[in-house]
């Protein structure tokens, strides 16, 4: 197939409108339907948002690539956009995204569609290329330069191949093998998997790259390839098979490090410096432990696995508490029933038994999924059960969370005890001695940590329960501050958890002060992006300035990420400045001992708080301070420049 029948006319815009990533989106999806390629467009945008939830598409460099392979596409198609401010895309650069390329595969792509859209991806790692398209000021401008370039591509090879069929190959030449993968396999695979053979080449490196993309895995790696090797690169964001690489020397890095930082991983794999992989040869499948990196980055991984599943119950559950205990104030409750607040009258009752039943689930979907990631499917029965028993024991979150990691590491131990079963047993393994040994060693030894874990959770709402003044400020400056450390990332995500945590605790005493700290924390940064743009514009950029604007929403959204593209431009005065003003909201929230009923949405849940117009005045405050200080120190002149 010809790229010209995936990059059609109909389908291009030479002219983005959209700022923001939503909205970009939201735009090409709409072309995308108008020109009939695809069937259903909220179909087609579930499967991109999909996609981008694993990780943002925005390649860097100015370049995005979302794509989806369903139902709703009825022909494979290439959407061409082009943004002439650039868009704030959430790249992995952190900075704006001019060029994009919507991806719409058909669940029944052929080969054929498969190679046409790999072929494409690859192009786009030409920086020549690149900026040849970016100058291109029509659709027909936009097919041409594809052609030629497809074209000159495959002369290239045809001659390489020719050249290889000539020459022999020199044994002292180093040789590594790799393996790119992205969970779609439709365009960062490929796109990994040219930029690692154009780096090894420019570097005299023999390679060899095994895709696994939509099309299956290609060019697969033998067993003599592996046992020549040097070294390994995988470069993967979903399992691939790993045991047949054991007591090699190996890295392993998210496939957009395959695309960008492509010398890097190559001379890592070279220098003796890479960690030996050992494989888990007692499981014939794709090995559990893909591409997982150091053991912290593991541990890091199944937390935000259990995080990420529990935490819509926490929200919805909590929000829905919340909102009886509003009805309650509403409608009136007699002195006397005060100890009935959130369920007294029937409506307000209804809404905390539907709340407390999310509520319920907090802690075993947190465990359960901890462990399911750990173990996999074997994990989750196990998980789910020592989150009950810590929910049962007064265990809490933390109790919770132990266990989690507890009943995974159970079912790896119990994986290598049975892996000498006949083959006749192979078939009740997963699904009788699993669960029932899993079950019952994972139950005692919870039974055990509940014990001590009791006592810290006690001692823990206890703590929390008594702070007023002085620790309460000291406390939420803490929180408030960690939030804006790393903007979504590890530590401030360990404070969110912390807070949602004492929200279980504390929603019959009216909510959770430190709650309250860590949402006004995540507040202030997009906002303080809105108070510098504003009060110092010879200091940044048109397209900056529209951003401050947008950070208002995400602010008063609770949406910290807003200012992600700020703090990666400028990170030695932004996350300082950031994390001052974060930290004295924090400390204003604790002290004045506001407190919080609901984990999330930012100025939408204002009337869940004990003082809404001193919160939002202590916000105000944080924000101000965060944006002088971030202006002041900025140097007058943008950071962002049109690429």
């Amino acid at each position: 197939m010809n790229i010209k029948d995936l990059l059609i006319k109909d389908a291009m815009i030479m002219d983005l409108k959209a700022t923001d990533k939503k909205s970009a989106i939201d735009e090409m999806v709409q072309k995308m339907f108008e020109a009939g390629r695809i069937s259903d467009s909220q179909v087609y945008k579930d499967g991109i948002l999909a996609r981008e939830a694993q990780t943002s598409t925005g390649l860097g460099d100015g370049i995005a690539m979302p794509h989806a392979k369903n139902k709703a596409v009825k022909e494979a198609t290439v959407l061409f956009a082009k943004s002439a401010q650039g868009v704030d895309y959430e790249a992995l650069d952190g900075q704006p995204t001019y060029l994009f390329f919507m991806i719409a595969a058909p669940e029944g792509a052929n080969d054929t569609h498969l190679q046409a859209l790999a072929a494409l991806s690859r192009l786009l790692i030409d920086p020549e290329f690149v900026g040849k398209l970016k100058e291109t000021k029509t659709p027909e401008a936009v097919q041409n330069l594809f052609q030629a370039a497809e074209d000159k591509k495959a002369a290239e090879e045809k001659a390489e191949q020719a050249a290889k069929a000539t020459s022999t190959k020199q044994s002292s030449s180093k040789f590594i093998v790799a393996v790119t993968a992205c969970p779609t396999g439709i365009a960062h695979t490929y796109m990994a998997e040219d930029a690692l053979k154009k780096k090894a080449k420019e570097l005299g490196i023999e390679i060899k790259v095994e895709t696994n993309g939509s099309e299956g895995i290609k060019n697969k790696l033998t067993p003599e390839d592996i046992a020549r090797a040097d070294a390994v690169i995988v470069a993967a964001d979903k399992k691939v098979e790993m045991n047949r690489f054991d007591g090699k020397e190996l890295v392993n890095r998210p496939v957009s490090d395959g695309i960008r930082k492509t010398e890097e991983l190559i001379q890592l794999a070279l220098s003796g410096n890479a960690p030996t992989f050992h494989g888990n040869q007692s499981e014939n499948t794709s090995s559990d432990d893909s591409a997982d990196g150091t053991f912290l980055s593991r541990v890091y991984k199944d937390l935000m696995n259990g995080i990420s599943h529990m935490l819509p119950f926490v929200i919805g559950g909590g929000i829905a508490i919340a909102l009886s205990f509003m009805i309650d104030q509403f409608i009136g409750v007699p002195k006397e029933s005060l100890d009935k607040l959130g369920s007294y009258n029937e409506l307000a009752s209804a809404f905390n038994q539907i709340g407390s039943a999310a509520f319920g689930f907090m802690l075993p979907v947190l465990a359960g999924f901890i462990a399911s990631s750990i173990a996999d499917r074997p994990g989750l029965i196990v998980g789910f059960a020592a989150g009950s028993l810590a929910l049962a024991g007064n265990a809490g979150f933390l109790g919770a969370l132990l266990g989690g990691f507890m009943a995974g590491y159970v079912m790896i131990a119990l994986k290598k005890v049975f892996r000498g079963l006949p083959k006749s047993l192979e078939g009740i393994k997963t699904i009788l001695f699993y669960p029932v040994f899993g079950l019952l060693i994972t139950g005692m030894l919870m039974l055990l940590l509940n014990i001590p874990m009791k006592y810290i959770n006690v001692s823990l709402n206890n703590f929390l329960a008594g702070l007023d003044g002085t620790n309460a400020a000291l406390l939420g400056a803490l929180l408030a501050g960690m939030m804006a450390v790393d903007l979504g990332g590890p530590i401030n995500k360990a404070a969110y958890v912390f807070g949602t945590a004492t929200l279980a605790t504390t929603v019959a005493e009216g909510g959770s002060v430190v709650m309250a700290s860590v949402m006004a924390g995540g507040m202030v940064p997009p906002l303080a992006i809105f108070v510098a743009t504003r009060l110092f514009k010879n200091k940044f950029s048109k397209e900056q300035q529209d951003a401050g604007l947008t950070n208002i929403v995400m602010g008063l959204s609770f949406v910290t990420e807003g200012s992600i593209p700020f703090a990666a431009a400028d990170p030695l005065r932004a996350i300082p400045s950031f994390v001052v003003g974060s930290a004295v909201t924090g400390a204003l929230v604790g002290g004045f001992g506001i407190k919080l009923l609901a984990p999330h949405g930012g100025i939408f849940v204002v009337f869940l708080l004990s003082h809404p117009a001193l919160y939002l005045v202590f916000i105000a405050v944080g924000a101000v301070i965060s944006g002088i200080i971030f202006g002041l120190l900025k140097k007058p002149m943008p950071t962002l420049e049109t690429i």
